[in-house]
């Protein structure tokens, strides 16, 4: 995983206007395109289909409640390095 996402504290959100024809397959679209991006564990969090296509936006988890976060490593080896 690149050092960047190590950053992340839980999600990352996408919003962008799919051009389509319903708000299902916004939706549809906008899960493949994250699934393309390498994204895995993904939510569609808001969808409204208006004229040529849907706004939507999508939610891909990084960290849900409980895992592992690399931050709290990162932020361990900066207070280290104060002291």
């Amino acid at each position: 995983m690149s050092q960047i996402w190590q950053h992340v504290m839980d999600a990352l959100d996408v919003e962008t206007f799919l051009a389509c024809e319903s708000e299902e397959e916004g939706k549809n679209l906008a899960l493949t395109m994250m699934k393309e991006l390498g994204f895995s564990d993904i939510d569609v969090v808001f969808c409204q289909f208006q004229g040529p296509g849907a706004r939507v936006r999508v939610r891909a988890y990084l960290y849900r409640a409980g895992d592992s976060y690399p931050w709290l490593d990162l932020e361990k080896s900066t207070e280290a390095k104060k002291a």
